[in-house]
């Protein structure tokens, strides 16, 4: 008993260690956001302020560029959730000629890698002499995340119990009645879970973006170009905001679903 006690207590210590490496960078992202700094360089605290906060907006490009992630995401996402859940019904509810390749397609899409396809893209774009701007750029982020939106919806599906459809039509409902009224409440969760992933995942992509953006900017592009010259605290302000909402919509959602259960 004693050796299972002290297993289960070393195996505690790792997970934390585990969980405090992988959030470092994030701590020290925040960190950083209060960092009075006398240079063009933020990599060394120099004091603390909340001057930063108070002057997010003056970098005029850098404001530009966040604005075309938020803009690019909430589209792409929307686009997303909508194709993906029906895709993520029709695999997980229904039979038909393709569903093997289809299920294939959408499983290769995930694992294949972001230079792979964002070097595809570009060469479907330029040899279709389709400009690239931030149309394509949506077009790219609702390509390389709907695989996995149609997958967590239809993880959802498949745990449905058809009966209750069945029952709704048996009480006189029509089709689009049962499913506004008992199956999308019935998938819902995993339609919100895919929604999420799919708006972390366009909003920080730069791969992909590289290659088809054109002349639009987006946030982790502008990050990068920065470099160069020194990334001002005002990115760190921006992704710890970023980053505390998604904490929010992560708690409101796991609280909606506890009073669900």
């Amino acid at each position: 008993m004693r050796g299972i006690r002290v297993g289960d207590r070393l195996l505690h210590i790792y997970t934390w260690l585990v969980i405090v490496w992988l959030s470092s960078p994030i701590a020290v992202m925040i960190l950083f956001g209060f960092n009075d700094k006398q240079s063009k360089s933020n990599t060394s605290w120099q004091g603390f302020t909340l001057r930063w906060y108070a002057e997010l907006f003056d970098i005029s490009d850098l404001t530009v560029a966040l604005r075309n992630s938020l803009v690019i995401a909430l589209i792409s996402t929307v686009i997303t959730v909508v194709i993906g859940t029906m895709l993520g019904l029709a695999l997980g509810r229904h039979r038909f000629r393709g569903k093997g390749v289809t299920n294939f397609l959408v499983f290769a899409a995930i694992s294949t890698p972001e230079l792979v396809m964002g070097a595809s893209l570009l060469s479907l774009f330029v040899s279709g002499s389709v400009p690239r701007d931030a149309n394509t750029i949506i077009v790219s982020h609702v390509l390389f995340s709907l695989s996995f939106v149609v997958v967590t919806v239809r993880a959802r599906v498949v745990t449905l119990d058809p009966s209750l459809e069945e029952a709704a039509r048996d009480l006189g409902a029509t089709a689009w009645g049962t499913f506004r009224q008992v199956t999308l409440p019935s998938i819902m969760p995993g339609v919100l879970a895919g929604a999420m992933l799919s708006f972390a995942l366009s909003i920080d992509d730069y791969v992909v973006t590289s290659f088809v953006n054109g002349s639009t900017v987006t946030f982790p592009l502008w990050i990068v170009g920065a470099v160069k010259t020194g990334i001002p605290p005002q990115v760190n302000v921006m992704g710890t905001l970023i980053f505390g909402v998604g904490v929010l919509i992560a708690i409101a959602n796991a609280v909606a679903a506890r009073r669900r259960n």
